[in-house]
């Protein structure tokens, strides 16, 4: 019933709930669509119009990993624990932002996502993305190391390809372990084995 709907908050212990809204922010701006605000994309190979965790959830189904491609500040007024989770649920596997909370930007780590940066005053815009591109990131191949960088390759629809140099947001050598390990909980789950064998 209706009357018994609630936030996302008092639903913090349920994944599925709080999976959906991850991105379901009204004010959030999607620049695939234009800048239209709320939480929804367009689901490339169809081009229909869907929720940002219908899209994710075919993404996956279909063994797409994902992207974020942000602006300054990424993460900031996000709910600690659950914007960092449940963007890991929904398949995105880095956050590329020209600048990142920095709590967030712990969080995204403790959860096993790459945070990368873009360099000497570069923005989303300088990229002249379409929603089309793949993308590849290299020069991590050897390991991880803090504040290391990064080749981000971006594979255009006409078959042509551009590269940039971005910062690896991994910013201490504990959080290299962190991600090498999938995540925080990972890390210390595979400590606690190695301890009692």
């Amino acid at each position: 019933m209706p009357s018994e709907f609630n936030s996302y908050g008092a639903r913090r212990g349920n994944h599925e709930v709080m999976m959906r809204g991850t991105f379901a922010n009204i004010r959030i701006k999607n620049e695939l669509m234009g800048g239209a605000e709320g939480g929804n994309t367009i689901h490339i190979p169809t081009g229909e119009t869907m929720s940002i965790y219908d899209a994710a959830m075919r993404y996956q189904k279909d063994h797409v990993p994902l992207i974020v491609v942000a602006g300054k500040e990424y993460g900031t007024g996000s709910s600690r624990d659950w914007a960092a989770k449940g963007t890991k649920l929904l398949g995105v596997r880095a956050v590329i932002a020209e600048s990142f909370e920095r709590i967030h930007r712990s969080n995204l780590v403790g959860m096993g996502v790459l945070p990368l940066e873009f360099q000497s005053g570069m923005t989303r815009a300088d990229l002249k993305l379409t929603g089309k591109e793949t993308f590849d990131v290299t020069g991590a191949a050897a390991g991880i190391a803090p504040r290391m960088k990064i080749v981000l390759t971006i594979n255009r629809e006409d078959g042509k390809s551009d590269t940039v140099t971005v910062l690896c947001r991994i910013d201490t050598l504990d959080e290299v372990e962190y991600y090498k390990n999938g995540g925080i909980l990972p890390y210390v789950l595979r400590d606690l084995i190695k301890r009692s064998a």
